[in-house]
């Protein structure tokens, strides 16, 4: 398993635009969360 881990630094290093893709993505995936969380506060009764 440490020959995949191995793998996946290797071409994330080769490609340094797909690390900042991936990033990119974890942040918009963390914020979407807050947001869907939080938009559910004022509504009460039918």
């Amino acid at each position: 398993m440490s020959d995949d881990n191995i793998d996946v630094r290797s071409q994330l290093k080769n490609h340094p635009k797909l690390l900042s893709a991936l990033f990119g993505l974890l942040v918009l995936l963390s914020q979407s969360g807050a947001v869907a969380a939080g938009s559910h506060g004022g509504t009460f009764g039918p």
